[in-house]
């Protein structure tokens, strides 16, 4: 399985909750420039925390990729999720290629978890950075990190 995790772009420093900022004018670029290295990937599905600016994220690179699938929202990508839980839906989505839009702190605990088994080894990342990662299985230190773009 490829996996491809991305943190949303850069987000408006005010908003009525945390889950209603909205990506900046800087942020959608950011995150178009980080779309630029799926386009000759497969990715079969993206799948978005709820919250609105990984919502903008998702849909930009949707659009960006010409992929025809909606963006699927799930609530376990928010910011204070568990990376153990996003390992268990992994497992269960029988698809080989996969993009999740999600936030700091989850997404470099994530990544530490699936490269090196914990989460203390978190992965450093900047806003619209994008980390890939590949194993046979979706298992806590299973998975190879291929690679970490920050734009």
């Amino acid at each position: 399985m490829k996996v491809w995790v991305l943190r949303h772009g850069e987000a408006q420093s005010r908003a009525r909750s945390d889950a209603e900022r909205e990506l900046t004018a800087h942020g959608r670029e950011e995150v178009l420039k980080s779309a630029l290295h799926l386009s000759d990937k497969s990715v079969q599905r993206i799948i978005a925390s709820p919250y609105v600016r990984a919502q903008q994220t998702a849909e930009l690179v949707r659009q960006s990729l010409g992929v025809n699938d909606p963006v699927v929202t799930v609530p376990w990508l928010t910011p204070d999720s568990s990376p153990r839980e996003v390992l268990l839906q992994l497992d269960k989505l029988g698809v080989d290629e996969v993009l999740l839009v999600s936030h700091q702190p989850l997404v470099g605990e994530l990544i530490g978890v699936m490269a090196h088994g914990s989460p203390q080894q978190a992965e450093p990342m900047s806003t619209a950075s994008l980390a890939e990662l590949e194993g046979e299985f979706v298992l806590a230190g299973a998975m190879q990190l291929n690679s970490v773009r920050h734009v």
